[in-house]
């Protein structure tokens, strides 16, 4: 897998949270939490003029924008995701000053971002069910025997905000007969057949597929109502 370079953000600095035990190049303090990479080498973070800077964990949108926007001097921390085979934003070096005037404004308008967060997230809950209800109206009519109560349960477990499933994708979002028709294969190939089973006792997933597709097309034909579906 290739190894994606350390990002640059523009107006900062990268710091890294190394994965292996590194010391610092100019005054050998080690191993290091966080270093910066000069020329090639690890430098602590007194030794590249940051040790006065204390880490804001990412997760609170406001708390790190202002905090960034406070800060004359700012850096941004990454570390390596092997799974994902790039390096993933971990949080904010701000100056600690500048840190207490961002949470110091965070918490004048605490109480209209909650009430602001609560009116996203009760809008965001009926666009899901109103995309919910679509899906599970275009598998009925692409299949339409397929009993609704299990209509409705591909289509929410399929369009699930933040899944990363079929549903949730540009193909899924527009409702595309490929998007649903898969949507629908991966539900009945877990639920209708022994699929999951066969890949619990070892057997390699294109064998299991190959296996389950007798019952899976023929699932899929009833309700299709069609002879030549699947």
């Amino acid at each position: 897998m290739a190894v994606s370079p350390i990002p640059l953000y523009p107006g900062g600095l990268v710091v890294v949270q190394p994965q292996r035990r590194k010391h610092c190049a100019g005054c050998r303090r080690g191993p290091l939490p966080l270093l910066v990479l000069e020329d090639g080498v690890p430098r602590c973070l007194d030794c590249a003029d940051l040790g006065h800077l204390v880490f804001l964990p990412r997760g609170d949108t406001a708390l790190t924008r202002r905090a960034r926007e406070e800060s004359a001097l700012w850096a941004v921390v990454v570390r390596f995701d092997r799974r994902r085979g790039r390096y993933d934003r971990r949080g904010l070096l701000v100056e600690e000053p500048a840190l207490a005037r961002a949470e110091a404004r965070c918490l004048v308008d605490a109480e209209a971002r909650r009430r602001r967060r609560a009116r996203d997230a009760r809008r965001r809950a009926v666009e899901d069910e109103r995309f919910t209800a679509a899906f599970a109206a275009e598998i009925v009519r692409l299949f339409p025997g397929c009993p609704a109560d299990r209509a409705r349960a591909i289509a929410a477990h399929a369009s699930a905000r933040g899944s990363g499933r079929v549903g949730r994708s540009a193909a899924g979002r527009a409702l595309t007969e490929g998007a649903v028709t898969s949507a629908v294969v991966a539900a009945v190939r877990h639920v209708d057949t022994p699929y999951d089973q066969l890949l619990m006792s070892g057997v390699p997933r294109y064998e299991a597929r190959r296996r389950i597709a007798p019952a899976l097309a023929g699932v899929l034909r009833e309700w299709a109502g069609a002879a030549d579906a699947g």
